[in-house]
């Protein structure tokens, strides 16, 4: 169960990937809309990432 979510996840990624270049190619608007979709989500995750990073080093921005 657990490799069939994986693998749909995977497919999402590839399928926005794919449709950010496309859309960067002059695409269709429906790929213009899933580009800036998966691009407001990548930089969602990668805000995140530098939010958990940060609590992880043990720096306190206050001092």
């Amino acid at each position: 169960m657990i490799a069939l979510v994986l693998i749909g996840v995977l497919a999402l990624v590839v399928g926005g990937c794919a449709c950010v270049v496309w859309a960067e190619r002059g695409g269709p608007r429906w790929t213009r809309a899933v580009a800036a979709t998966t691009l407001a989500a990548g930089e969602l995750l990668r805000g995140s990432g530098k939010n958990r990073s940060r609590g992880l080093n043990g720096s306190a921005d206050g001092d």
